[in-house]
């Protein structure tokens, strides 16, 4: 094993390249993904007739596909079916976005179910419509209860975004493959490498999620 080699500075910084890929395609996905998860389990937890149980077939079906069968289909199956073609990049973020949004649903719709019911009926008696009740009583509630898990569910985000490997995108994991590729004993020292920097970014967002926690009295 080639620790020198492997470590050197071209490899390091190729890697790095690869870690600003990644972390983009870890900023798309939480903030997408958040955005149409808190849509979903709104909506879900309306009870909307007809809507709200497709929404949750829909749910279903996504939290029982593998997302790595989701982003190779929105980067290979996507154009043959619609016309529309997706970079690599855009490929894995759609994939993670429609992914994870249905697991972050879940997560808010739960949130939203742990709230005593009582709230929602003083708040509709004081004058306020149910959304304004969503609004400004409900989804602050739910969202302070929901940190944890969230925070849970976006570093599991950040890690599936090595499935992005699968279109070649050129995150992290594909560039460690690249590096090791021209001496074999630098597979192992590169696998440490990269294991060191997703753990640096993982422990550094649980780290800061516990604060906040603390800091809101979760």
């Amino acid at each position: 094993m080639d620790f020198a080699g492997a470590w050197s500075w071209v490899n390091v910084q190729f890697l790095l390249e690869g870690l600003l890929v990644t972390l983009e395609l870890a900023a798309w996905g939480i903030s997408l993904s958040f955005l149409l998860g808190l849509l979903l389990g709104i909506l879900r937890f309306s009870r909307i007739p007809v809507l709200s149980q497709l929404l949750a077939v829909w749910v279903e079906i996504i939290r029982n596909l593998p997302l790595l069968l989701i982003i190779f289909f929105m980067y290979f199956g996507l154009e043959p079916l619609t016309g529309l073609e997706l970079t690599k990049t855009q490929a894995a973020i759609a994939g993670l976005v429609i992914f994870e949004s249905a697991m972050i649903s879940e997560i808010i719709r739960g949130g939203l179910q742990s709230l005593p019911k009582g709230q929602i009926e003083a708040a509709r008696s004081s004058g306020l419509t149910y959304v304004q009740t969503l609004r400004y009583v409900l989804v602050p509630q739910a969202l302070r209860r929901m940190i944890p898990p969230l925070v849970s569910q976006f570093i599991s985000l950040l890690k599936d975004t090595s499935l992005a490997i699968i279109v070649t995108a050129d995150e992290l994991m594909h560039n460690m493959q690249i590096a090791y590729a021209p001496n074999g004993s630098w597979v192992f020292p590169l696998l440490i490498l990269t294991a060191l920097i997703y753990f640096a970014i993982n422990f550094t967002l649980s780290r800061l999620a516990v604060r906040l926690e603390r800091r809101l009295n979760v």
